[in-house]
């Protein structure tokens, strides 16, 4: 739906004209294993690290980013299991 801009009085098209809206299809096995190749020969390690505990994980976007160091490490040591609540 086209709007009317009300200082100059021109139409605007939405943002999201045009675009897929909504829930997006789920990615494929295939897909995970090409996105983790690309991560590891890029030598993307943070990238690399965040991609695998978020499909280990399950964890959503909002909780994901929310994590510190010290959410999943003990002093020099790394957490294989960890609680979310």
């Amino acid at each position: 739906m086209d709007q009317v801009c009300s200082a100059c009085n021109h139409k605007r098209e939405a943002w999201n004209k045009g675009k897929l809206v909504g829930q997006k299809p789920s990615l494929k096995p295939k897909d995970i294993w090409a996105i983790r190749f690309y991560l590891q020969n890029s030598h993307a390690v943070r990238k690399f690290a965040m991609f695998n505990l978020a499909f280990g994980s399950k964890l959503r976007g909002c909780d994901l980013v929310s994590l510190h160091v010290r959410d999943v490490t003990h002093g020099s040591q790394v957490f294989t299991r960890a609680m979310v609540i």
